[in-house]
């Protein structure tokens, strides 16, 4: 039975800047890399080189047939100093954006992914209310910039993750493990940076939707412990959904689901395909993930990211055609959901993970920077051209 999206439905594909530029040393994340007794496999070094190598990589995705391109902005190189801001690394930006309009793919700004400037994390980071306003300021400058350009925006990138693992688990900078304290006050200062970002996103040039992106999944209980799921989801999901209320989308970005058990979140379930990642096959949670953030947010929903890191590209079509396909149920439901983006363009920097993950529609030679179109691409590509699978 073939899956079919409506007229108009966005798509796209995603990177982020510290994944594939290469050379952003004046960030948290690169200081992470190379400090000792990190748990990171390797540091990113030249990543993708994308950097330069931005319009081939636009060329492959419109040739693909991708209507949009998701990219983040480094906001290590845009603003180096407090108050220093570089118009060398703005016009850089604007040529991206332009690129992507003159291909006619649609420039989607991601603000911020992930990496923070050395000097923002000397001042604690996001567990310091004063960044809200820095990076506020920050946004205003960039839209400022390029804000007539720009197609889309997205304020913060799963700040529900920069959290988690940068204050509870200890695998991204600061490296903090169940700072419960400072994790409650890095979700309150990312809240309030996404509210200020987005006030100074809309009032700057440019007439576009802004939003937040939010990393969520599907979840299930191990058996007795299902009173448990409400609860962690309202710390990780639902604090992020309420504060996007009223905002003109909300992105959800899923690759798998959690399980819960009584002492918390518990591994893969016996008899489930595994992942390179650790977790679970499972692409229902992209159906899932919609489903909740339209029942608390009351948003428009664009799932800005969801993928599989793999080296079996057949595995790859298999993951995405069962993920489109509870898009499509949802859409048929008629929950407004208006645009999917695979994670990612390029095999990339996968944080931790080093270059070890291979999420990429697009294979990159570590040596050489070649591109490879993979067969899963090229599949993608003909649901694109077709708004649908046969």
């Amino acid at each position: 039975m073939a899956t079919t999206f409506p007229d108009g439905f966005l798509w796209g594909t995603a990177t982020a800047a510290h994944q594939v530029e290469g050379g952003n040393w004046n960030n948290d994340w690169w200081a992470w890399e190379h400090a000792e007794d990190t748990p990171c496999e390797e540091p990113s070094g030249d990543a993708c080189d994308q950097w330069w190598r931005y319009p081939e990589d636009l060329d492959t995705l419109a040739g693909l047939g991708f209507g949009a391109y998701r990219f983040s902005l480094e906001w290590s190189r845009i603003e180096p100093e407090y108050g220093e801001f570089s118009t060398a690394a703005l016009d850089h930006y604007r040529r991206i954006i332009e690129a992507c309009r003159d291909r006619e793919v649609l420039p989607v700004v991601t603000f911020h992914h992930f990496t923070t400037p050395r000097w923002v994390a000397a001042e604690g980071g996001w567990a310091n209310p004063v960044t809200a306003d820095r990076f506020a300021a920050f946004c205003e400058r960039c839209v400022g910039h390029f804000g007539d350009e720009i197609g889309m925006a997205c304020t913060i990138n799963e700040p529900n993750i920069v959290s988690l693992m940068g204050w509870l688990m200890g695998v991204f900078p600061p490296g903090a493990s169940m700072d419960l304290d400072a994790w409650a006050a890095a979700n309150d200062t990312l809240r309030a940076g996404h509210r200020k970002a987005y006030d100074a996103i809309k009032e700057g040039p440019g007439d576009f939707p802004v939003g937040l992106t939010l990393s969520m999944g599907d979840w299930a209980a191990e058996p007795g412990s299902e009173h448990l799921i409400e609860p962690f989801r309202a710390g990780h999901e639902d604090q992020y959904l309420e504060a996007a209320r009223g905002d003109d989308f909300v992105g959800v970005q899923s690759y798998s689901r959690t399980r819960v058990g009584p002492s918390g979140a518990v591994g893969p379930e016996e008899g489930v395909e595994v992942l390179p990642m650790g977790y679970e096959f499972w692409p229902q949670a992209a159906e899932a993930a919609i489903r909740h953030a339209v029942d608390v947010a009351h948003t428009p929903v664009y799932v800005t990211e969801n993928g599989i890191g793999t080296d079996d590209d057949d595995q790859r079509v298999r993951y995405v055609q069962g993920a489109l396909e509870g898009v499509a149920r949802t859409i048929d439901e008629g929950l407004d959901v208006r645009g999917y983006f695979y994670w990612s363009l390029l095999d990339n920097f996968e944080w931790i993970y080093g270059y070890r993950m291979r999420f990429g529609l697009v294979g990159v030679d570590r040596a050489t920077q070649v591109r490879t179109v993979k067969p899963s691409a090229a599949w993608l590509g003909e649901v694109v051209r077709n708004n649908g699978i046969a």
